[in-house]
């Protein structure tokens, strides 16, 4: 995702304008748009689809559903045990672990 700061400054730098000119062009002062690129400002969508429609780009905002970094299905199954089952389980990953460590470092040697 990016930031309202890049798209601004993308856009006009793509357009080959100065900040005077996006922003006689977008209606506003030269340091509304240095402030907008400086990102000490937080402009609403219309803002920011006006300021890049001057550009000549186009703002497209997309939502996207996110994709989890782990397993869900693992985790609802963790969710559904018991503590004493996680618990049981945690120390059986735990001497799986010490012993994969164990005939990693013989092979090592």
């Amino acid at each position: 995702m990016s930031s309202a700061t890049g798209l601004i400054r993308k856009a006009r730098t793509d357009a080959g304008m100065t900040q005077a000119e996006l922003a006689a062009r977008a209606g506003l002062r030269q340091s509304s748009i240095a402030r907008l690129e400086r990102g000490s400002a937080n402009p609403t969508i219309a803002t920011l689809d006006s300021v890049i429609a001057a550009t000549g780009h186009r703002l497209i905002l997309v939502a996207e559903p996110r994709r989890a970094s782990f397993d869900e299905g693992q985790l609802r199954e963790r969710i559904a045990m018991t503590p004493a089952q996680r618990l049981a389980t945690f120390t059986a990953s735990s001497r799986n672990l010490d012993r994969l460590t164990r005939h990693a470092r013989r092979i090592g040697d």
